[in-house]
């Protein structure tokens, strides 16, 4: 008497991916409600359990679904919206602002389901995703049909779904307790990486995963830049600050690791961490190659990720899977180093075990649930075939098959493609809509792009109001004689003062009058060594508003921001048509001149060689004051011995272009 099976698929070279890397050549698998009842020879299951439903899977491949270790899939709606730039520009120039004016829940649900199916034609029935509004990730997800373990991202940056980060783990802990015990969707904690997050935000996700204990998926190490940045700010690697603020207590699961050495590989492989290879994301953003043959060596879990589909800019782990093991060899000058059976377990068993979720998914084992494929692997681009190797069929399925080989896919024991018909999704619906939302998009850029203030307003930190200053510079011919008159005449009262060494480029862009200066502030002690140095951007507006009598000059439009980015990246980001630099020697001083604040500056301008200048300046706010005070900078200019008959209303970028 043969026992009950839901559905029986036969006549297929079923390859299990399990822990004897078993496959059967003519083999057949049982599937039970959502699991995997038996794997083995046709002959065997036949006899042994019968079906309501039998397919004929025609020699195809049967075998685990791929898995994708680590993707942002909402990004579906982004992609090859910033392409051919580095990964900060990329991100932080046009990534998030137009994820801070476009991303709800219903961007993301869209997204998702777009995602959703092309990780189904593909051949994709489990992913890790790391996104924002991380329930509607979920909940289009589970509509689709597919299995994920779903991050909620957690940053020290207000984002579209948590203007603080305690309200990022808030919504956390609400979207952990929702999904929790959910047959498809496993949710976890996503702080977004070490350098967007604080000591505080790594513990506490940390605590809040060990707590439910729930994956934590987060970056680690992607770019040179970031390593470096971790060694100057926190004195150590990557690896060993996050594992300082107990980042290892939970299950984590960490993308890209890219720049990590064998101390950090030891030590992921020791806390059983799970590591997500992302081949084409790191190649195309010039990331670097990751050490995957060293990581699989030190017995780490290394799976495959497509990264986001902005990144990428495809979903397709067939790609990604050849890819891999072409980056290994390469790497390693080793064509040996990851072979098509190691890259394919990547892809299935190791990447279910690297998101903490190889008991449920990753090979075609008795008790686990039915996440498999089939692919056609009698097409002239795979031809012909040979069997002498059994192994043989690995480097067809890596180094040959294609995404659209994949005929049929089965989740949770449920078809979701049947003969390449997706079942759960409206293709041509989902497709409209983001056509729709991408002329959107388009549109916010344009305008964007058409100012340069908009786009310093784009990337955050801008104060956006005008200020206004009154002020007046001379030559200064006798810096030491009115370095004295500060000291000694009874109607100047010095508050305070600094000195500086000033590194200034101006951004010119054509058919703009504003001017955007990037400046390095040099803080000097009294011995004249740096203090500590202050980065800052200012936008400068039209030169002047008014000039006053003795040319002093109202000037505006002062839009300051603090530069936390390189030079390089603002060259990138904001593309100015010509550059002009400016290097100075500034002392300045904070004086109260007839109950009026002025601060007075002593420039010794030596990049270009223009000289020495007095400046004298004061904040206004309105037209009266800026006229009292226009004439109060010429009188401190005089008090300080200096003759006000040439003076000079251009500023220094200005003095530069023309001395040229």
């Amino acid at each position: 008497m043969t026992e009950k099976a839901d559905i029986l698929l036969t006549n297929a070279l079923v390859l299990t991916m399990d822990g004897g890397l078993n496959q059967y050549e003519q083999g057949a698998v049982a599937v039970k409600g959502d699991s995997i009842l038996a794997v083995g020879p046709q002959a065997e299951i036949t006899r042994q359990y019968s079906a309501a439903e039998t397919v004929d899977c025609g020699g195809k491949v049967l075998m685990p679904g791929l898995v994708n270790a680590h993707t942002h899939v909402p990004m579906t709606l982004l992609r090859g919206l910033s392409d051919d730039t580095r990964l900060d520009v990329w991100l932080l120039g046009y990534i998030m602002p137009v994820e801070r004016q476009f991303v709800n829940p219903e961007f993301v649900k869209l997204g998702t389901s777009i995602g959703s199916a092309e990780f189904i034609r593909s051949g994709i029935t489990c992913f890790a995703d790391m996104y924002y509004f991380e329930s509607a990730v979920a909940e289009a997800t589970a509509a689709a049909g597919l299995r994920a373990v779903c991050g909620q991202t957690v940053m020290r940056f207000p984002s579209p779904d948590a203007q603080s980060y305690e309200d990022s783990l808030a919504l956390t802990r609400e979207f952990i307790q929702e999904w929790l015990g959910h047959p498809l969707i496993v949710p976890a904690v996503s702080p977004h990486a070490p350098y967007s997050c604080t000591e505080e935000i790594l513990q506490a996700c940390a605590a809040l995963a060990v707590e439910f204990d729930v994956p934590l998926h987060t970056h680690i190490a992607e770019t040179s830049f970031e390593v470096e940045n971790a060694r100057r700010d926190w004195g150590m690697p990557v690896v060993p600050y996050v594992k300082k603020q107990n980042l290892f207590d939970a299950k984590v699961l960490a993308a890209h690791c890219v720049h990590i050495d064998s101390g950090e590989i030891n030590t992921l492989s020791h806390h059983h961490a799970g590591v997500a290879h992302n081949p084409s994301s790191n190649l195309k953003l010039a990331s670097g190659a990751a050490p995957v043959a060293e990581m699989l060596k030190a017995g780490l879990n290394v799976g495959i990720g497509t990264d986001g589909p902005a990144s990428n800019n495809d979903l397709d782990m067939f790609e990604e899977v050849r890819l891999a093991a072409f980056l290994s060899k390469y790497r390693t000058n080793d064509p040996t180093s990851l072979p098509a059976i190691t890259a394919l377990l990547m892809a299935t068993r190791l990447g279910a075990q690297a998101m903490h979720i190889g008991h449920l998914t990753g090979s075609l084992t008795p008790g686990k649930r039915a996440d498999l494929i089939l692919v056609d692997i009698h097409k002239l681009h795979n031809s012909p075939h040979f069997s002498r190797d059994p192994n043989g069929v690995y480097a067809q399925l890596v180094y040959a098959s294609k995404s659209t080989d994949v005929s049929d896919v089965m989740v949770n024991g449920k078809w979701l493609m049947r003969e390449h018909q997706l079942l759960t999704l409206d293709e041509a619906e989902l497709l409209a809509e983001a056509a729709e939302l991408a002329k959107d998009i388009d549109q916010f850029l344009i305008e964007r792009e058409s100012s340069v203030l908009s786009k310093l307003v784009a990337i955050g930190g801008a104060k956006q109001e005008e200020s206004f200053e009154v002020q007046v510079k001379v030559k200064a011919d006798e810096p030491a004689a009115i370095q004295a008159a500060l000291l000694e005449n009874p109607e100047i009262e010095v508050i305070y003062s600094r000195h500086y060494r000033e590194f200034d480029t101006y951004f010119k862009f054509d058919g703009e009058d504003s001017v955007l200066r990037y400046r390095e502030d040099e803080f000097l002690n009294d011995e004249g060594k740096v203090d500590h140095v202050r980065y800052r951007l200012t936008l400068m507006g039209e030169p002047h508003e008014r000039e006053f009598p003795s040319d002093v000059v109202l000037s505006r439009s002062r839009f300051i921001a603090p530069a936390d980015q390189s030079l390089r990246f603002y060259r990138e980001y904001f593309r100015p048509n010509r550059e002009i630099q400016v290097v100075k020697e500034r002392r300045r001083w904070l004086v109260r001149f007839r109950e009026t604040e002025f601060y007075v500056n002593l420039d010794f301008v030596d990049r270009p060689d223009l000289g020495t200048y007095l400046e004298v300046k004061s904040r206004t706010w309105s037209r009266k004051d800026a006229e009292r005070k226009s004439t109060l900078v010429v009188e401190l200019a005089q008090a300080l011995g200096v003759s006000t008959g040439e003076t000079e209303a251009r500023e220094y970028v200005r003095i530069a272009e023309e001395s040229r």
